[in-house]
């Protein structure tokens, strides 16, 4: 059985996209790729269906990274599903958890800079509305978070005993 994890932003094209394309691009480096399963989500119905946004895709490209898949809404079922879910700010950690009325998964739902090695930062910052400089600031934020990210699950006891 697979450890699921679920990247999630508010419009599920700029940031949550990114980190599930970094994610399996270091899932399949690793040859982990039936071991981890990655998807992203937003919290926000605004983009449903939409590509990532082109200026986080040609960001990802400067990188080797190519960004793929549609935009969807987070649903109830998400903390289920999801072993892990993975919050890029801290509006998008308090939306997540008010899905989550009893509290059963919050244990589940984490912010992604607590896995960043190299940068400060304790949110992704959202850089729609700013220039590509932002843009290329976030991949490469997503790429050091999901190093650690992937260093901590390969570790973590919930992934061992899914082997």
């Amino acid at each position: 059985m697979a450890y699921k994890l679920l990247f999630v932003c508010l419009g599920n094209i700029c940031r949550s996209p990114s980190a599930e394309n970094i994610m399996n691009y270091l899932i399949k480096e690793a040859n982990l790729k039936d071991k981890i399963i990655c998807d992203s989500a937003g919290t926000s119905g605004y983009h449903i269906g939409a590509a990532p946004d082109r200026r986080m895709s040609a960001a990802a490209a400067k990188r080797g990274i190519k960004l793929q898949g549609k935009s969807r809404k987070l649903q109830p079922s998400d903390l289920v599903n999801f072993d892990l879910i993975l919050a890029m700010d801290r509006e998008n950690y308090r939306d997540i958890l008010y899905l989550d009325r009893e509290g059963k998964y919050d244990k589940k739902v984490v912010l992604m800079c607590n896995f960043a090695k190299n940068y400060p930062e304790k949110e992704v910052p959202d850089p729609y509305y700013g220039g590509q400089e932002g843009f290329d600031k976030v991949i490469d934020l997503l790429l050091d978070s999901c190093e650690g990210l992937l260093e901590h699950i390969t570790s973590s006891e919930a992934y061992q005993s899914q082997k």
